[in-house]
């Protein structure tokens, strides 16, 4: 087992994750449900995994057809987009 590639994997995939919509809603769902934290755990738990098996084989069957340099720079240029949208949302009334 390639150790680096898990730990920059988690890391990465841990860290975007912290304060996401996703994580907010989940926090709701766990707020609002009478003693049923468990079952949103587990739906929760699922549905990432299977957002990221969707990622996952998206990804690798990409890039058997496009360079992960190409790859790589929208994924960059994404975020960028996203955050200054989200920045530039934040002054807005």
């Amino acid at each position: 087992m390639d150790w680096k590639t898990f730990a920059v994997v988690f890391g990465t995939v841990f860290l975007a994750e912290l304060g996401d919509k996703t994580q907010l809603a989940t926090i709701l769902f766990a707020g609002k449900t009478g003693g049923s934290v468990l079952m949103v755990f587990v739906a929760a738990s699922m549905a990432l995994v299977a957002s990221t098996a969707l990622a996952v084989t998206a990804g690798a069957m990409l890039g058997h057809y496009v360079d992960t340099r190409y790859l790589t720079m929208a994924a960059g240029v994404g975020f960028i987009v996203i955050g200054l949208w989200t920045v530039l949302s934040a002054f807005q009334p």
